[in-house]
């Protein structure tokens, strides 16, 4: 947490001179069940929601949670990063995130460096932690995104990801293609997901639905 207060003072410190123009933003979503990079968190139906900051410089602060199947049932995420762009089509993301259960075992959080570039339509990243959850040691994911505009109203979105790990249980590529859409001033987003491992929490052809609302 020492980590998390240091990063999220630097940015504060450095966007000091744009304060006066942060952008506020926040979320909230309900959805089917809740899988993260294809392992199931929820075992169900899962309610989360969040909010960021955003300076004109680029920084950013933000806090995430979500209802969880695990450690007390309360995920509680914190982040703070730098985005900006090369080009008119190109950009990035660099951050790092703290991964907090509140109601669990201390032994289980953990933290982790992120970085991702996009260009046209597609977001290539990666995130890495020297110890992963619950302790098991260091782990590197990477991942690409793709996105695709069907019509005024309809997108379809295309995920792969591979995450390597000391500990091989949590090793596993994940997958997944989502239809999103706006209606009612709400966001609807359905998703297949799949995992290359069967069995246990892993995802194994799953559909999730979620409805969700900015703020």
């Amino acid at each position: 947490m020492k980590a998390l207060k240091t990063v999220i003072f630097a940015a504060t410190l450095m966007s000091g001179a744009t304060a006066m123009s942060a952008e506020v933003s926040g979320n909230v979503a309900l959805s089917s069940d809740y899988f993260f990079r294809g392992i199931d968190q929820s075992g169900g139906e899962a309610l989360s929601g969040g909010f960021d900051v955003a300076f004109d410089s680029g920084f950013y602060v933000g806090t995430w949670a979500s209802s969880i199947d695990f450690s007390g049932g309360l995920e509680l995420d914190y982040y703070a990063g730098y985005g900006g762009s090369f080009s008119d089509d190109v950009s990035f993301d660099v951050g790092y995130m703290y991964y907090g259960y509140p109601q669990g075992p201390t032994t289980e959080e953990f933290e982790e460096f992120y970085g991702s570039v996009s260009f046209a339509d597609a977001t290539v990243g990666f995130a890495i932690s020297d110890d992963y959850y619950a302790s098991t040691g260091s782990s590197t994911y990477l991942y690409l995104d793709y996105g695709v505009a069907l019509s005024e109203d309809f997108s379809l979105g295309f995920h792969y990801g591979s995450m390597s790990a000391d500990d091989a249980a949590n090793e596993a590529d994940d997958y997944s293609v989502s239809l999103s859409t706006e209606a009612a001033g709400l966001g609807f987003d359905l998703s297949w997901i799949d995992s290359s491992e069967d069995g246990g929490l892993f995802a194994d052809n799953e559909f999730v639905l979620t409805i969700s609302k900015s703020l």
